[in-house]
């Protein structure tokens, strides 16, 4: 029950490894290959560390492992956190040898990724990532960073790993709510690029809210094969990656408008998706009935599809302003011209959207 997939990016290509059980012994050939030095840094949070540190050095006798364990939380995704496993790193004579392995949710994984990329000027890192939302998205693509009080992901690199390798049977001790958030990213990669698995992923939904192995290896597997073909074409979000975005401005804005880690990340991307299919509406690009379809898909993988009542029409606008589509002060959203198939555009309607964040 291991499917490999390849990140297609010249001589910094590198393999996504899905399965179950992948973090047992016997499976220590599929990380083995991608650790340069004998010294590596395990960097994980208090949450998974109890959980799985302990099955990971266990694959890893022959190293000499620091291991570095941050607070749990959005709100730690943090500049201070990074510098804490910096001094670690040095604190510990790490050289330009050591990898930097991420062992945790898209927090764990963004900021270790970030720090790797900041060591030195660069050591090899690996990405583990043991929630669903980092399983599909943010392991994927060398998106690193960290939070800004006035801006989420403003602060970060574009810093690939060597590998990624992805256990669904850490899934099993993902709370209901953090589960749910991560299925928001895969009905993403459904609303964005594939109406044939958005239709999938509707008839499939119970079964996959009951975890069914089957079920979310084939949901994972073309999560990232979608994101795979996205980042081989666009690398640094240049053109078409841009399109991975749908519904995080609106999402972005409500993580920082609310204080992060109080909505989680795949909670406002879920309403945020519903607020850019209804612009997409009223551009006339989607339909009554697609919205419905979008609203009910997200309902059923336990997701809110309305921001929060005492959001304000300014704190969107505010905040939308910093986005990092925002280019010469124009802003760009991604929308949708079907279910399936979205685009990035600057070309709507300004009055649609201001009555769309007044709520009307």
């Amino acid at each position: 029950m291991l499917q490999t997939l390849q990140v297609e990016l010249g001589e910094r290509s590198y393999p996504i490894h899905i399965g179950s059980g992948v973090l047992q012994n016997k499976n220590a050939e599929l990380l083995l290959p991608h650790i340069q030095g004998k010294k590596i840094v395990i960097v994980s949070n208090t949450t998974v560390a109890p959980l799985y540190l302990k099955a990971l050095l266990a694959l890893l006798p022959e190293y000499y492992p620091v291991e570095v364990v941050i607070p749990d939380g959005e709100q730690y995704k943090t500049l201070q956190t990074v510098e804490d496993i910096l001094t670690r790193m040095l604190e510990n004579h790490c050289d330009r040898k050591t990898t930097v392995l991420a062992l945790g949710g898209g927090v764990v994984g963004d900021i270790t990724g970030f720090a790797a990329a900041c060591y030195q000027r660069g050591v090899h890192f690996i990405q583990i990532p043991t929630t669903l939302l980092s399983q599909v998205d943010s392991s994927v693509g060398g998106k690193t960073g960290v939070n800004h009080p006035l801006g989420k992901n403003m602060i970060g690199a574009f810093y690939q790993p060597g590998a990624v390798l992805i256990d669904i049977d850490t899934l099993d001790t993902l709370d209901k709510r953090q589960y749910s958030a991560g299925m928001a990213e895969v009905i993403k990669y459904g609303l964005l690029w594939d109406r044939q698995f958005l239709d999938w992923l509707h008839r499939q939904m119970p079964g996959l809210m009951q975890r069914d192995k089957g079920l979310l290896l084939q949901a994972i597997h073309r999560s990232c094969e979608i994101k795979a073909e996205v980042v081989a074409e666009d690398e640094r979000e240049s053109g078409v990656r841009a399109l991975l975005n749908l519904g995080h401005t609106f999402g972005h804005a409500i993580e920082t408008a609310m204080g992060y880690g109080n909505w989680l990340h795949g909670e406002a991307v879920a309403a945020g998706m519903v607020m850019a299919a209804q612009l997409s509406e009223r551009m006339g690009w989607l339909t009554e009935e697609d919205v419905r379809y979008t609203r009910d898909i997200l309902q059923r993988a336990g997701l809110p599809v309305e921001p929060p009542q005492k959001m304000t029409q300014a704190q969107f606008n505010n905040i939308m302003a910093v986005d990092k589509k925002v280019l010469d002060g124009v802003m760009r959203l991604v929308l949708m011209q079907s279910l399936g198939k979205a685009v990035v555009t600057s070309e709507f309607d300004p009055e649609a959207l201001q009555s769309l964040l007044a709520g009307q």
